[in-house]
């Protein structure tokens, strides 16, 4: 696998080559090679990642983390209603379509053609709305888009938004115990059992609790040496199993998220890998599950020269980031 020219390299080169040019392009290798996780597979229709919108609802049967009954749960639903409005609104989504196209020249995230659309009026807030409580997919926070969209929100309305970002699952759970007033996650079953659970509501004016609005693509990415061979795999499903037949290092999310929810549906079904760690106790040489973000997991793929699925947003942070994150 190639690694960054060290410093002490690029001085031998320097003297050896008599060119301060010489010098300078090394330098520029040594910046180009910063990241060697790259993204091997893409656009396929395996890979697309739905994001949902649901504001939950202040009747629900708020439980702690031990199932316990939560009591006397007080949500924002004004200010939830005001920050979903905005999201679907013409303003909030044009920006997050445009989200990252200017540094890196290509869109981060897609409007879906069935979209809701809302043309409500969008209330100001107040000093008992102001403070808006957002259970989010580490997704949306990681790639910056939440970084992005909230400000302009938050300077036109004057509301303060509490961001939760955890893996779909966790997300989930932490609007269950009454400590998020709305969740943006991607993760359909999940969802949908938050529904069917009497967690979410229909807001005024759509038509649905689930207001899927917006996706992107998930990527399998791994080392720019490929050892599986994914890059000329038919599709993903036969990158997955090459994977698996030859034993090679796999970071998987393993924390409930949509992301990992995906990956574990990529997998061949006889190896029989679920959330559950027995399924996995015979693969651990290479089946690695983190119970960790989508950042901290991709900083882990690029040190152990490992594959790893992720969505594409934060993938191309990551990288824009010299692989901090």
């Amino acid at each position: 696998m190639k690694k960054p020219i060290s410093l002490l390299l690029c001085v031998v080169m320097l003297f050896a080559l008599g060119s301060v040019a010489a010098f300078a392009e090394a330098a520029e290798e040594t910046d180009a090679l910063v990241v060697d996780t790259m993204i091997l597979k893409e656009a396929d229709d395996n890979m697309i990642n739905n994001y949902t919108l649901l504001a939950v609802n202040p009747d629900a049967p708020f439980v702690d983390a031990d199932g316990n009954a939560v009591e006397d749960v007080e949500l924002n639903t004004v200010g939830a209603a005001a920050l979903i409005n905005w999201l679907l609104s013409e303003e909030g989504e044009e920006a997050a379509a445009n989200y990252g196209y200017a540094d890196y020249g290509e869109y981060l995230f897609y409007l879906k053609d069935e979209r809701p659309v809302s043309t409500a009026e969008i209330l100001e807030a107040t000093e008992e709305t102001k403070l808006i409580r957002l259970s989010t997919t580490t997704s949306v926070n990681d790639s910056g888009l939440l970084g992005y969209l909230l400000p302009i929100f938050e300077e036109k309305y004057g509301y303060e938004t509490e961001v939760y970002s955890a893996g779909t699952g966790k997300a989930i759970a932490n609007a269950k115990m009454g400590n998020a007033d709305l969740i943006l996650v991607h993760a359909k079953a999940q969802e949908e059992a938050f529904v069917e659970d009497g967690f979410a509501y229909v807001l005024d004016g759509m038509e649905a609790e689930r207001m899927t609005y917006m996706y992107n693509f998930f990527v399998l990415c791994g080392p720019s040496e490929d050892p599986a061979g994914v890059k000329d795999a038919e599709d993903v499903l036969a990158a997955f199993k090459a994977i698996a037949d030859g034993k090679y290092t796999f970071i998987s999310r393993g924390d409930g998220s949509g992301t990992h929810s995906k990956e574990l549906a990529l997998w061949p079904e006889d190896l029989g890998i679920t959330a559950d760690a027995e399924s996995f106790a015979d693969y651990t040489d290479w089946y690695v599950s983190a119970n960790a973000g989508m950042g901290a997991c991709l900083v882990m793929a690029e040190e152990m020269g490992a594959y790893i699925l992720t969505d594409k947003a934060t993938f191309l942070t990551f990288v824009a980031n010299d692989g901090v994150m």
